[in-house]
């Protein structure tokens, strides 16, 4: 059987995901197709707006998207094709799952951001470490999305367009996304963003196959397992590469974001397309690249050597203007500098309804937006001359996190329905173990043996496992008293 067909099979397990899987996942929540959704019932014309569906789903992929599910994949595919079956499983068993309750939760409690959603579920300690560790982890996305780009930026303009100027630009457009109507530039721009990342995606696994590139020539082709780790660095799968790989399989950013699209959909029976359809489509995105590193290069140190001289973005451009030509060197360019900047924007929106969620400020009237965006803000701009080199270490890993924390929360909801919440709580139970695991053992970590971190990783995993068990009476007790009447 050909390499190209393992992709091609990929593909289609995710879309069998979204059909199957995604169906179970809905029947797990109970979405009632008569009930009002905050959008119709508390619109404001600003944040509670509603939009037409596929209008939301673009915007949703764009959202969790950025340069996630391309970045994220191309450094996982180092290891091998193995990186692919966490893309597929991962997105339907963990993934979709998670991203489809971290909406549908913030839609029954009026489109709440993700500590209030956590907090109606696992309780007040919970609440507020989500309200801070939200907000720190939103503030700094913003902010290293902003140099990023502007970084590339200066670098292809004239002198006098320098990163001082393109940063003042982007924090400009930043903030005008952060505080104008969500229909005023979100809805228009988004969906045009989110075609090219899909339409960049399906040209480049069709330029591979079109030129014969030999599909994951490291392994399958020579003959290897697909299970083998060819990371030139020999570092261990896990729990590194299910944190390297976060959006594209699983990502707690996604629950920062899923909120602010819960504010404006319709109905109930489009969330599925919406939150657990887009994160499917961000992982056949993350398929594309992953295996375009795989495959582009002829060994994992050639892919190495080309993201520690320019980063996953000089991979992107390298891939795009040989398969694609010059039209692929335009998409590249789009991709590595609008992406992050779309990410950032929604990251610092996310975080000014966070804040208004905390203090109770009515978000109708500007004054009371720009109360909460400027200070946020200036922080950001403030925080744009420090080093990131060692804080940035940490997203991934808080980020993954964020993700558990939303899995554990999406299981105490389920078990409030009395359903089968072993779908939900498997899932949390293997994340904790790997966020545990990575930071004993990561050198910004820890930094102690593999085999104690793991059994430090597996232990604690259990530990939550038992506690969230015994704990079962009293979140059915608790979530029945706090969730709206249905």
């Amino acid at each position: 059987m050909s390499p190209a067909v393992y992709f091609l099979l990929a593909v289609v397990t995710l879309i069998l995901g979204y059909a199957i899987y995604g169906k179970v996942t809905e029947r797990l929540f109970g979405p009632n197709f008569n009930r009002q959704t905050p959008a119709c019932r508390l619109g404001d014309g600003v944040d509670y707006v509603t939009l037409p569906t596929w209008r939301i789903f673009m915007i949703q992929l764009l959202n969790i998207a950025g340069v996630g599910p391309v970045f994220g994949p191309i450094m996982g595919a180092l290891y091998g094709p193995s990186a692919l079956l966490w893309i597929v499983f991962g997105s339907i068993f963990a993934g979709g799952v998670h991203d489809y309750f971290s909406g549908m939760i913030s839609m029954r409690y009026n489109g709440t951001s993700i500590p209030d959603v956590v907090g109606n579920t696992l309780g007040f300690f919970f609440k507020q470490f989500m309200r801070i560790f939200s907000l720190v982890l939103l503030v700094l996305v913003g902010v290293v999305f902003v140099t990023a780009p502007a970084g590339i930026l200066a670098s292809l303009t004239p002198d006098w367009a320098n990163l001082k100027f393109w940063l003042a630009l982007i924090f400009l457009y930043y903030f005008l996304a952060t505080i104008l109507p969500i229909d005023v530039i979100i809805a228009r721009l988004y969906p045009l963003f989110a075609a090219v990342l899909l339409i960049m995606a399906v040209s480049v696994s069709g330029g591979l196959m079109v030129k014969g590139y030999d599909f994951f020539n490291w392994t399958i082709a020579e003959g290897k397992s697909v299970f083998s780790n060819v990371h030139p660095q020999g570092l261990p799968m896990w729990p590194l590469m299910f944190i390297t790989i976060a959006c594209g399989a699983l990502s707690g950013f996604h629950a920062t974001q899923s909120p602010m699209m819960a504010r404006c959909v319709m109905n109930e029976k489009n969330g599925r397309l919406i939150f657990y359809g887009a994160m499917i489509a961000e992982g056949i995105i993350g398929l594309v690249w992953a295996t375009a590193g795989m495959t582009f290069y002829d060994s994992p140190e050639a892919l190495a050597a080309v993201i520690k001289g320019g980063s996953p973005a000089a991979v992107v451009k390298d891939i795009s203007l040989t398969v694609l030509g010059h039209f692929g060197g335009i998409l590249a360019i789009l991709g590595v500098v609008v992406l992050p900047i779309t990410s950032g924007d929604t990251a610092f929106r996310a975080a000014r309804l966070i804040v208004a969620d905390l203090t109770g400020f009515s978000q109708t009237k500007p004054v009371k937006r720009l109360a909460i965006a400027v200070p946020m803000f200036v922080i950001g701009i403030v925080l744009c001359n420090i080093d990131f080199t060692i804080i940035w270490r940490y997203f991934s890993w808080s980020n993954q996190t964020l993700a558990t924390v939303m899995l554990w929360s999406a299981a105490a909801y389920v078990v409030r329905r009395g359903t089968f919440h072993w779908l939900v709580t498997l899932p949390a139970t293997f994340m904790t173990a790997t966020v545990t695991t990575y930071i004993c053992v990561a050198p910004e970590g820890l930094a102690m043996d593999y085999t104690l971190s793991m059994a430090v990783g597996i232990s604690f995993a259990a530990f939550a496992l038992i506690l969230f068990l015994t704990r079962l009476n009293v979140f059915r007790r608790k979530v029945l008293l706090e969730l709206p009447q249905e």
